[in-house]
């Protein structure tokens, strides 16, 4: 089964003290052992990176947010999607692409649980395509609701890992899918 490694916004806009608190600071370490584990059996890595028109956005083609995170920087050999909304599908060639590819099996890690990889992850579910989400390859920052409470980062991300296993995805740790896919 051809499968494909979705590596989700990793980048230096994350780095913000804006964005305030943030859970799993791992996250991008459990990313690169999945992704050196990946290039190892050959199978096809896809990096999204948001872009954002707004000259004054950490995500603008012109500011160091935009930039990939050196710890998983891509090769020259591959693919680099960039995406404007929240979902790697949408205003992308992603589908065209892994369907090109015969991908049946798609593998989401990146920033942030709630937003990018959560939208991504239930779309790519969805589609049909078999869908694992690595809990300790994402992470998420606290957020305020409509009433103004709190809610921390590890919540925000509890949360969101919930909602999505078993309904748009399995979600399973970075060794978890390891010892499983090396099975295989």
């Amino acid at each position: 089964m051809n499968k494909a490694l979705l590596i989700i916004d990793v980048q230096n806009a994350f780095n913000d003290p804006k964005w305030g608190n943030r859970n799993n600071h791992i996250a991008e370490y459990n990313i690169r052992h999945l992704l050196s584990v990946w290039r190892k059996n050959n199978h096809e890595v896809i990096f999204i990176q948001h872009t954002s028109k707004n000259h004054d956005s950490v995500f603008h083609p012109e500011n160091e947010g935009f930039l990939i995170k050196e710890i998983v920087r891509p090769r020259e050999d591959e693919r680099v999607i960039t995406k404007e909304v929240n979902s790697a599908f949408i205003g992308t060639n992603l589908e065209e692409h892994l369907i090109n590819q015969k991908v049946k099996e798609i593998v989401i890690t990146g920033l942030t649980t709630p937003h990018c990889v959560s939208t991504t992850t239930r779309m790519s579910g969805n589609l049909g395509y078999k869908t694992y989400l690595i809990s300790d390859a994402t992470a998420a920052f606290g957020v305020y609701d409509n009433n103004k409470q709190y809610f921390d980062a590890q919540t925000v991300h509890d949360i969101s890992l919930a909602t999505i296993h078993n309904e748009f995805a399995t979600v399973l740790s970075t060794e978890e899918y390891i010892e499983s896919y090396l099975k295989k």
